[in-house]
C-alpha cells in the first residue's frame, strides 16, 4: 500500500449517506459504499483511499491509534470520548442537541419557572456520562450519574433516574415518552477528524481534502 494511501473511518447508521456524498463531491469515488452489504472496508486504489466503516462511538479510537488517519464523528462523540485527535472541520451535517430533561408531571405550570438547582443530588440517566458529569460539575451540582447503553427516555419512567441527559434533534422521541427539556448543554454537529501523527506525515494529502470539503461547503450555503 503507498505510503500516501488515506484511511478514512466513516460512521455507520444515518451519517454514513451524507459522509459519502461529501467524499464524492470532493472527487474520492467512493460511491460503492454500501452499508446493506455488511463489508466494513472499502478501497479505493485509484484515489488512494480506502474507507472503514465503524461504529460512531469507536471512530475517534481508530484515528487515535492510527487504524484511520481521518474520520468523520460527531461532536458528541468526540467530548465523549475524549481522545488525543485534531478536530480539522465542522462538517454542518447531523444537528443535534445535549439536552436535560425530566418528566412533564414534575414541572410547575409554568415551565419557565423551573429552577435545575431542583435537581441537585438526585439521578440523571444518560449515555454520555462525561458530558453529564461535565455539565452538573460547572453548575456546582451533585448528582448520581447512571450509564445506559440505549432507551435512556425509560429510565425516569420507572424511577431509575429523575432526569436523563441525552442527544436529540426533533425532541420527537421525548414528547413520545412524555418527557420536557428543561435546559440545552450543547449542540453538536459531525466533524472531520485527523490522527496528529499522519496530519503531519500525510499533511498535504488531508489539507487539501479539508479544503475541498470547505469549499463544497460553502459553495451550498453552511
Amino acid at each position: 500500500m503507498s505510503r500516501n494511501f488515506l484511511t478514512i473511518a466513516l460512521p455507520k447508521g444515518k451519517l454514513l449517506e451524507e459522509s459519502v456524498r461529501l467524499l464524492v463531491a470532493a472527487g474520492i469515488n467512493c460511491a460503492a459504499i454500501d452499508e446493506d452489504s455488511r463489508k466494513l472496508l472499502f478501497e479505493f486504489p485509484e484515489e488512494e483511499v480506502r474507507c472503514i466503516i465503524c461504529r460512531p462511538t469507536d471512530i475517534p479510537t481508530y484515528v487515535e491509534y492510527g487504524a484511520a488517519d481521518l474520520g468523520f464523528v460527531g461532536k458528541d462523540t468526540i467530548i465523549e470520548e475524549n481522545k488525543n485527535v485534531a478536530e480539522l472541520l465542522d462538517l454542518k451535517f447531523g444537528y443535534c442537541r445535549f439536552v436535560v430533561a425530566v418528566p412533564e408531571e414534575d414541572l410547575p405550570p409554568n415551565p419557565a419557572e423551573f429552577d435545575l438547582r431542583a435537581l441537585n443530588h438526585k439521578r440523571v440517566a444518560t449515555k454520555f456520562p462525561r458530558v453529564a458529569q461535565s455539565f452538573f460539575a460547572d453548575k456546582g451540582m451533585q448528582v448520581g450519574v447512571i450509564k445506559l447503553h440505549g432507551n435512556i427516555e425509560l429510565a425516569p419512567r420507572v424511577g431509575l433516574a429523575e432526569m436523563i441527559v441525552d442527544i436529540v434533534s426533533t425532541g420527537k422521541t421525548l414528547r413520545q415518552n412524555r418527557l420536557k427539556e428543561v435546559e440545552q448543554i450543547l449542540e453538536a454537529t459531525t466533524r472531520l477528524i485527523a490522527n496528529r501523527v499522519s496530519y503531519r506525515m500525510k499533511y498535504q494529502r488531508i489539507q487539501s481534502l479539508q479544503d475541498k470539503l470547505r469549499e463544497l461547503l460553502t459553495e451550498e450555503g453552511c
